[in-house]
């Protein structure tokens, strides 16, 4: 039987933005954080160890395509946040602390509320040179008919 959760992602990804791609990864990582910090709550150190590794292959899928040719600082910003966001969670890892995850989610958080501004801002664009190539292609004056210098009068 297929999940309803996981049919629901997977169309949410199909046709989606390089930003909203970048959202959803951070949606997954701190999913990933919370089940680690109810992980070290139970004492359960395989799932803690898994759900924290999954969030480093994360990481690796939101640093690998970063372009520093063209990104310029915002690129190695982003480059910095993801090595020291690794380094911490090799950290947790070894030395398991809810306290250190929690902090963890919360920089994430903040980080993917810019990005879904970056994602809100693209939208705008988007549906704006929608409206302007809409306006741009309807000549003026052609939902007035006397306004129409080749108008005819069709005799059937």
């Amino acid at each position: 039987m297929t999940n309803p959760r996981t049919v629901y992602r997977e169309n949410d990804v199909r046709g989606a933005t390089a930003v909203r791609l970048v959202v959803l990864l951070y949606e997954q990582m701190i999913q990933d954080l919370t089940q680690a910090a109810q992980a070290i709550e139970q004492n359960d150190i395989e799932l803690r160890t898994r759900r924290i590794n999954h969030a480093i292959l994360v990481i690796g899928h939101l640093q690998s395509p970063l372009d520093f040719a063209n990104g310029g600082k915002v690129a190695q910003d982003l480059d910095h946040f993801y090595n020291v966001l690794r380094q911490n969670l090799v950290q947790v890892q070894f030395h398991p602390s809810k306290a250190g995850l929690c902090q963890l989610i919360t920089d994430l958080l903040a980080v993917r509320e810019a990005w879904i501004e970056v994602e809100r801002a693209e939208k705008s664009l988007v549906t704006t040179a929608a409206v302007t190539t809409a306006a741009s292609v309807v000549p003026s004056g052609a939902a007035d008919p006397e306004s129409d210098p080749v108008r005819m009068d069709w005799k059937g």
